[in-house]
């Protein structure tokens, strides 16, 4: 069964259970305190006619004495101890003296069927001539009650009927209303994986219960899901085209050596040199691809108080050995921070190696404090950026001088994303023609903090 379908009938059967409990209840109750109103009523008549008896003096009873206090659709009975009705007086319901009795001792009142027609019977104990006690009991139809009840059960049938109605058509209106937002993201899944295209969901700006909230919610995720799908596209087709160059000089100079390298040194050194060229540059791009790659899962990040200086110290002189470049290190005091240290290192190779490909001067690195805040600067005077260039710069494969064949532009790329793993930020800035300054702010230490 559908949920819309399995909503519209648990609804319509609750609210009409409901409805028949509320029509049972008013008709018990009613039907409760009509009955109780005629018993105390009979029991206060049949209390008077036996004070009205016992207050005559003569030595025996007529019945044209009780027939003064019989009721004109009921009768009077009294009966000795011995079960012997010596009088009976009765009005219209003459039937009624054919019915069964039986002797009370006290007072008792009770509703009891003559011919399917409920009856007050109400009995009190009266002074007989002899001086005995005998029971008078008064006997009162409840026709009219009876008839009452039959209305008022009529009228809560009918009231039920047809409050089922507009119940039934209200409870496929809400279980549409709460199918809806669910049918049509059913709908749209369909879709994307029918087509292979991201589709949202229209939703209901005015509304915002938690069926919108989840369309809402869904529509967010396929954003990001079609932003990510884009960038994945971007990133392979990226990486093909960078692996392609080198693949082919490769495939080319390999070629030529297997056709002319035995018999021409020069031209033997030329391609192994370019091959070995090109497989370095090859090596350092599936690196940072793989790098790339594995954020995409997680960063494995151990983060702990790091002095900083003498971090930045090692790093430095590790880099001036590596690439023969000069770097000046300026810091005014000890600083301890909390980051990972080798996510950190790695960031600092990044930048100064960024420095290194867009400057032939020297690199500076100058660590500062502010307020709770460490920023380490790498400062190099290369050919800087404009405004444009700088909104591109953390982009996959951007390169801001095509013509510099060192980078794949991956380098900022995942620096940015080192710096979010590490907890610190990332900011650059730059004057075209003079230089670029690349900031990363950091945390002071946990100690430091407290």
């Amino acid at each position: 069964m559908k949920l819309s379908n399995k909503i519209h009938v648990y609804t319509t059967m609750l609210f009409t259970v409901l409805l028949v409990l509320i029509s049972l209840s008013v008709y018990f109750t009613f039907s409760h305190i009509s009955y109780d109103s005629d018993l105390e009523q009979t029991r206060l008549e049949a209390e008077r006619i036996a004070a009205g008896i016992n207050e005559q003096e003569s030595t025996s009873l007529s019945t044209d004495l009780l027939r003064a206090y019989v009721p004109a659709n009921g009768m009077i009975r009294i009966i000795r101890r011995n079960g012997q009705a010596e009088t009976v007086a009765a009005g219209s319901q003459q039937d009624l003296a054919d019915q069964e009795y039986r002797y009370y001792q006290g007072e008792q009142v009770e509703v009891e069927k003559y011919d399917e027609t409920p009856h007050a019977v109400a009995a009190v104990p009266v002074l007989w001539m002899n001086g005995e006690v005998a029971s008078l009991q008064l006997t009162q139809s409840l026709a009219s009650t009876s008839s009452n009840l039959e209305v008022l059960r009529l009228v809560l049938l009918v009231v039920t009927i047809l409050a089922i109605l507009p119940l039934f058509l209200s409870a496929r209106i809400l279980s549409n209303l709460i199918t809806k937002p669910i049918v049509s993201l059913t709908d749209t899944m369909q879709e994307i994986r029918g087509s292979g295209e991201f589709k949202q969901i229209e939703t209901e700006k005015q509304s915002k219960d938690e069926l919108d909230q989840m369309a809402d919610a869904f529509n967010q995720m396929i954003i990001q899901l079609e932003r990510n799908y884009e960038r994945q596209e971007q990133f392979v087709s990226n990486a093909s085209h960078e692996l392609k160059t080198p693949l082919t000089v490769i495939e080319s100079y390999s070629s030529l050596l297997k056709r002319r390298g035995n018999k021409d040194e020069k031209l033997f050194r030329e391609s192994i040199e370019a091959i070995y060229s090109e497989a370095k540059q090859m090596r350092a791009l599936t690196q940072q691809l793989l790098l790339l790659a594995k954020q995409e899962e997680h960063w494995n990040v151990k983060k702990e108080n790091i002095p900083l200086v003498s971090l930045l110290e090692s790093t430095v002189v590790s880099f001036e050995k590596a690439y023969s470049r000069q770097v000046r290190l300026l810091s005014d005091s000890a600083v301890t921070v909390y980051t990972d240290e080798q996510k950190l290192k790695q960031l600092l190779y990044i930048l100064m190696d960024n420095a290194k490909k867009y400057s032939d001067e020297a690199i500076a690195v100058f660590v500062k404090q502010h307020s709770s805040k460490v920023i380490i600067d790498v400062v190099d005077e290369g050919i800087g950026m404009t405004g444009q260039e700088l909104e591109h710069v953390f982009d996959r494969f951007y390169q801001v001088d095509q013509s510099r064949s060192e980078g794949y532009g991956l380098g900022l790329s995942l620096a940015q994303e080192l710096a979010e793993a590490i907890g610190a930020e990332l900011k650059l800035t730059s004057i075209k023609g003079k230089g670029t300054t690349a900031s990363i702010i950091l945390a002071h230490s946990q100690k430091n903090l407290r």
